[in-house]
């Protein structure tokens, strides 16, 4: 579903400078409405930026930005109609919830019956009906979190831009946050900018991924595109953890490459390759592990650790110290252990950078 009001982001070449510094070189992009696109990088990447450039506390050096097809380039954050959740929710702790939800209402000219009322529906659409009597205090780390969407969400923006919303939730009730609020983005329709730099949230709640890297895009495409088919070693590290190791692309064979790695053979999706040396991404629970003396590669147990449902093991190989991780628990391999490597069809990519 599409909501109505939602509106499509578009940076043209815009460009921004602190001084001498360039935190943003050339960004062009453009998100469609109704989705959530994330923004993902190591701290100094430029998305933090990038989302106060669109939410209007900073301007940009150069290039344009539009909202809904309107210029905002230069507009103050009061007229860009968006809405931002921050990372430390800034809810009035002498408020109850349903009055932190209504202050933007009321300031934006609503009379206080009409704000409380709205701002009752809001508190509803996140699950948190009943609780507006509340001071924060007296909530949970993620119903603040509810809180602090709800109060950007009544506001009816064209786009919902938050700022590292989870980081200061623990682990578990972040996988639980994340989950609300891309039921409410899909049930309700709108628009949302979401940065982080957690590869595990943006995976999880995304339409689409935007990674970023010194200022610039690396690579952008669904979260299944960047973890399955990333485009350099960068992106294969950074969307969760790849062995990067070196290869040989022997010839092209229609849509599959023939690599060899170490001397073994091995067949896989060739994605435009060129014969010659390349490199291989390989997810570390798509090694298999085998006896020694078997057709594969020849590896040997540096370190192995139990963690119930997998165990984890660095093994020495002729391409380098390896990370596997492994759900055939029955069979822990203690240090030193001789062992045959293979690789699965899938979680392995070739990679040109």
């Amino acid at each position: 579903m599409i909501n109505q009001k939602a509106g499509s982001v578009v940076f043209q070449n815009v460009r921004k400078t602190f001084g001498a510094f360039t935190a943003i070189a050339d960004l062009s992009l453009t998100i469609e409405p109704g989705t959530l696109v994330t923004l993902l990088g190591p701290s100094g990447c430029g998305k933090t930026t990038t989302l106060r450039m669109l939410a209007g506390l900073e301007h940009p050096s150069a290039g344009k930005i539009l909202i809904g097809g309107r210029d905002v380039t230069m507009l103050p954050a009061n007229e860009r109609d968006v809405s931002m959740v921050f990372q430390s929710y800034a809810l009035f702790p002498h408020m109850n919830a349903r009055d932190n939800v209504a202050y933007g209402l009321e300031s934006s000219g609503l009379s206080r019956k009409e704000a409380r009322e709205k701002a009752e529906e809001g508190m509803a659409l996140v699950g948190l009906a009943g609780m507006g009597g509340r001071l924060p205090a007296e909530l949970s780390g993620g119903q603040q979190q509810r809180v602090a969407v709800a109060r950007a969400l009544v506001l009816e923006p064209q786009v919902l831009l938050l700022d590292e919303p989870l980081s200061n939730l623990d682990a578990r009730l972040r996988r639980k946050v994340r989950t609300d609020i891309r039921e409410l983005q899909q049930r309700l329709g709108f628009t949302a900018v979401y940065v982080t730099h957690d590869q595990d949230e943006a995976l999880a709640v995304s339409d689409r991924i935007i990674v970023m890297k010194d200022g610039e895009i690396a690579q952008s495409g669904t979260p299944r595109e960047l973890y399955e088919a990333p485009a350099s070693s960068f992106i294969a590290d950074f969307m969760g953890e790849a062995n990067v190791i070196p290869c040989e692309v022997i010839r092209i064979e229609g849509a599959e490459a023939l690599i060899r790695v170490a001397g073994v053979d091995h067949r896989l999706p060739g994605r435009s390759a060129k014969p010659g040396m390349a490199k291989l991404a390989v997810r570390p629970g798509s090694i298999t592990i085998a006896a020694p003396g078997q057709q594969g590669l020849a590896g040997r147990v540096l370190h192995s650790a139990y963690l119930g449902g997998h165990v984890e093991y660095e093994i020495e190989t002729d391409v380098g110290t390896l990370f596997i991780i492994d759900h055939a628990v029955e069979r822990n391999l203690p240090p030193t252990s001789d062992v045959t490597l293979g690789f699965e069809n899938r979680g392995i990519a070739l990679i040109n950078a």
